[in-house]
């Protein structure tokens, strides 16, 4: 029976088809699985780079195009009839020897680069100091060596970039910027997945390499998998290495800190790690985030991360103020008042929440008797925003064991006033830097560095935690910044722009319009009256994100609202005000708009 391979795009494709189209690909797809009559069949692609390449003809005028390893069939893509001949004909496919990953490479394209860089060569080339070894060390492809020995510049290196597996750019551009080769090395590194097996790499083992391709393929064996793969969102499917690794990884001896900046994939990761230790660790899990509204959010996206609903069960998720309500409720008979004669704050209930924990469960049985702890695993999401305190109540509800705690977080997203480094709480945790953006397009990126000042910041580390080295996967629109003569004229642009979206056939759920008032946020909603839009203000669209962003009011005197006087408040008001609006800005995936009447803020890039 064969076995389907789904790559990434093909979900995103087949999404995107005719109703009745994407209808009879799906049914053709479950007869290929089981391979019953009238199921479609492998047909030969003439001309083809790889003679593993095939198309399956899937619905009146449109092919999948597969690459076959024995009873393995890897989608690529499901594209009209002609445009998917060209695609199969025009790709290799190769497995990397030293990370043993998969990876395509367009052939056709490559083959018409070549002349021009003979053309264009010097007598010095960019890499004629480092032998053949070096570079097949790396992990460079033997039948592309002669094309990399032609280049003489970095901007050749950039402008091969979108036809080389990115096992093959990274450590390419490395060495082109100047790096050594440890640094070239790090970034194929980066790409590595145990799968268990350390023995040697088979170059021809396309199914191996597939199964360490976490982002390149997910199998389906039936038709319930291949309906959840098709279903599912490209996060829950196809982490990426790094997150795959962090994720799944069998056993943390210490607790352990992800540190990240914006769309690096530190929630994916926290979700992903929960599911793991839930399906394969020794007791509860608690999913802990900054607000009730993002538990809900993370909950929900658990739901569909988890299938089976025992596994599900396994995992609470709140925010660490509610769990210290819990514990007092719980050790009291009833829920503590929050309001009125005889409330405690927040902060006094955390202290005797701490103080609970260590009366049940006392402070030496944490390797003897870690089932007296409330949780066995507890996994922190947006963890620049927990308190001193807030921290000592986490570490007090999870045992001194392997596993414990596993934390993410951006220092640089900080909407508090929160400063701890975990050491200073008693967590002392083996750190993990995450420098590539998957969400946001290098020119969002770009301009939310600016505006966040790029500087360092403190919290989590000890010392301070840098921006330099951020960068994103793809190129993308430019951020609008637009000024208005007035606020009634600003709102006015501000609907035109979400009518535009939608008509550009944005679903309204991927579309959210921010403000830093409460006032400025029932003014918009004003405005787009009839329009099913998200409007918040920017610190409820913290952990979330979408296709594009409007942000309004983003003016002097707004943002930032006006500071104490005192210098040193002064600054971190500053600051927070800072991170408040890169939050926001970095909410959106593909576009983002933003305007004000008068007088633009001060933080925003020239």
């Amino acid at each position: 029976m064969p076995r389907l391979a789904i790559g990434p795009e093909f979900p995103r494709e087949l999404s995107a088809l005719a109703q009745p189209v994407r209808r009879d690909a799906v049914v053709a797809l479950r007869r290929f699985l089981l391979n019953v009559s009238g199921a479609p069949h492998p047909e030969r692609v003439r001309g083809a780079r790889d003679p593993r390449v095939a198309t399956l003809r899937l619905a009146e005028g449109h092919r999948a195009v597969v690459v076959r390893h024995r009873d393995v069939y890897w989608l690529r893509t499901v594209l009209p009839d002609p445009e998917a001949w060209s695609y199969a004909r025009r790709h290799r496919y190769g497995v990397n020897p030293v990370v043993g990953v998969v990876e395509e490479w367009d052939a056709e394209a490559l083959e018409r680069v070549e002349p021009a860089l003979r053309r264009s060569s010097r007598p010095s080339r960019l890499f004629d100091p480092i032998c053949d070894g070096d570079l097949l060390a790396l992990g460079l492809d033997g039948q592309a060596m002669p094309l990399f020995r032609l280049i003489t510049t970095e901007a050749d290196v950039a402008a091969l970039e979108p036809l080389l597996p990115p096992t093959q750019y990274l450590p390419l551009a490395a060495l082109a910027r100047g790096g050594s080769l440890s640094e070239a090395w790090r970034e194929l590194d980066a790409w590595r997945i145990s799968d268990g097996n350390p023995g040697p790499i088979d170059s021809e083992d396309l199914h191996a390499a597939l199964r360490r391709s976490p982002d390149q393929a997910a199998f389906a064996a039936d038709k319930v998998a291949l309906d959840r793969v098709l279903a599912a969102p490209e996060w829950c499917t196809f982490p990426h290495p790094t997150q795959h690794r962090l994720a799944r990884a069998a056993r943390y001896e210490r607790p352990v800190l992800v540190v990240g900046g914006a769309g690096t994939g530190k929630t994916v990761i926290a979700l992903h790690r929960a599911a793991h230790l839930a399906a394969n660790g020794s007791g509860p899990v608690l999913l802990v985030t900054f607000s009730q509204s993002l538990a809900e959010e993370l909950s929900d996206r658990l739901n569909v991360l988890i299938e089976d609903e025992v596994v599900r069960k396994r995992v609470e998720v709140d925010n660490a103020e509610r769990l210290a309500l819990r514990i007092v409720a719980d050790a009291e008979g009833r829920r503590p008042p929050l309001l009125g004669p005889g409330a405690r704050t927040l902060a006094q209930l955390t202290d005797e929440a701490l103080r609970l924990l260590s009366l049940s469960t006392g402070d030496l049985l944490d390797d003897v008797e870690p089932g007296r702890k409330p949780y066995r695993h507890i996994v922190v999401d947006e963890a620049q925003d927990i308190s001193p305190a807030q921290w000592r109540l986490l570490r007090a509800a999870v045992p001194h064991a392997h596993d414990d705690l596993f934390i993410v977080g951006d220092p640089h997203q900080r909407v508090t006033d929160t400063r701890v480094a975990l050491g200073a709480v008693g967590i002392p945790a083996d750190q993990h830097a995450l420098k590539v953006s998957y969400r946001l397009p290098q020119e969002l990126l770009s301009f939310a560095i600016r505006l966040r000042g790029g500087g360092p910041a403190s919290g989590l580390v000890r010392g301070v935690t840098e921006m330099h080295g951020y960068r994103a996967t793809h190129n993308g629109e430019r951020p609008v910044v637009r000024a208005y003569d007035s606020p009634e004229s600003e709102l006015a642009g501000l609907r035109n722009t979400i009518e535009a979206w939608l008509a550009d056939g944005v679903p309204a759920a991927e579309i959210a319009v921010g403000a830093r008032t409460t006032r400025l946020v029932r003014q918009a909603k004003k405005a787009l009256e009839g329009l099913d839009v998200r409007a918040a203000t920017f610190q409820h669209l913290k952990g979330l994100e979408f296709e594009r962003v409007a942000l309004i009011g983003v003016a002097e005197g707004v943002v930032p609202e006006p500071p104490p006087e005192e210098p040193g408040a002064r600054a971190r008001a500053l600051q927070r005000e800072r991170s408040i609006l890169f939050v926001a800005c970095t909410r959106a995936r593909a576009m983002l708009y933003i305007s004000h009447s008068g007088r633009g803020s001060p933080f925003l890039p020239p």
